[in-house]
């Protein structure tokens, strides 16, 4: 099920920075971690929909390119982002 408008403006508010803050970093990898979360229970149903898996795999690279970004440029605010988002790294 792909994320609902009410669900993604609740996540932005969640990690928004101050307000009408929507494209900061940690907003962005809020989003795609709501929106991977999602496409991983519809691959374990799906288990051979191969073009859902490519967009999972362009969005994981795409949260790893931000974190990545994050990281360089402010590392307390990317330890705060993954350890609230629960990300392993």
């Amino acid at each position: 099920m792909s994320t609902t408008r009410e669900k993604k403006q609740e996540v932005i508010k969640d990690f928004a920075l101050k307000e009408g803050d929507t494209g900061s970093t940690a907003v962005q990898v809020a989003i795609l971690t709501e929106r991977i979360s999602n496409l991983t229970e519809h691959m374990k149903i799906h288990k051979k929909d191969f073009h859902s898996r490519r967009g999972l795999l362009m969005m994981v690279g795409a949260r790893r390119r931000l974190l990545d970004y994050l990281k360089r440029t402010s590392f307390p605010e990317y330890q705060r982002l993954i350890e609230r988002l629960g990300l392993r790294r």
